[in-house]
């Protein structure tokens, strides 16, 4: 894998709006070849058409990352499409925040399956491919409700925050070497992700969200880790707007 960004190919998960299209535009910028993908195609083609507007190069791939073939199609379309693949962002997340009392299994299981099993399936899809070309890098967006519990409400949420964290380091002790494996952890950034909560919690984290730092802040950390030479490995990024408590 060579230093630097320009050249390298990265495939970014959630790619179509805030953190993952943001991210996705600014590593272009830098020069990096970027595949996106996500469950909306319409937003997917508005941002290659805004990176290929500024001469950068993007395609866009069609991923429900809770299917984990899916999963595996979309890397090799990429590798195909692109000749290789580079870094895996893991960054297909989602956030209802609400309190344990009201029993919402419902949306227990889906964080459980886009932030836990989609990071899982990316890992899994992508691992064989990076040590066959003895190099690579998986950035996987956990969140500071990895770091300390997000409660009340945000419980769940931190569970499988906490989990993306804990994977993002076995893997690293696991697989070592070559490859390479950082762990972001934001706290409150500007994106879609709040729209997530519809219950009772939705005006508190409106209100909390009104400090929230750009994703662009977030970008520029995902760069600085992949932009260093092979044998630096950022392991763990935490950033939050200098306002935050939590």
């Amino acid at each position: 894998m060579s230093i630097g960004i320009e050249g390298k190919v990265v495939l970014i998960t959630g790619g179509g709006t805030g953190l993952g299209a943001e991210t996705a535009k600014y590593l272009a910028s830098k020069g990096a070849r970027v595949a996106i993908a996500a469950r909306r195609k319409d937003k997917l083609d508005e941002v290659v058409a805004s990176i290929v507007a500024e001469g950068g190069e993007a395609r866009a791939y069609q991923l429900d990352v809770v299917d984990k073939a899916q999963f595996k199609a979309v890397i090799d379309a990429t590798v195909l499409d692109f000749g290789r693949l580079d870094v895996l962002i893991n960054n297909a997340g989602l956030m209802p925040i609400r309190p344990m009392i009201e029993v919402n299994t419902d949306e227990w299981d889906a964080m459980i399956d886009i932030n836990l099993k989609g990071t899982l399936y990316g890992i899994a899809g992508a691992l064989p491919l990076f040590v066959a070309q003895d190099s690579g890098h998986f950035v996987n967006i956990s969140s500071v409700a990895g770091v300390k519990v997000f409660a009340p409400g945000g419980t769940v949420y931190s569970g499988t925050k906490f989990a993306v964290r804990a994977i993002s380091e076995g893997l690293r002790q696991e697989i070592g070497g070559k490859i390479r494996v950082t762990s972001i952890q934001p706290g409150a950034v500007e994106s879609d992700l709040k729209h997530s909560t519809t219950g009772t919690a939705a005006g508190a984290v409106m209100d909390f969200y009104k400090l929230a730092i750009p994703t662009s802040a977030v970008a520029r950390a995902i760069a600085f880790a992949i932009e260093q030479p092979a044998d630096v490995d950022i392991n763990e990024i935490i950033l939050r707007p200098t306002a935050q408590e939590f």
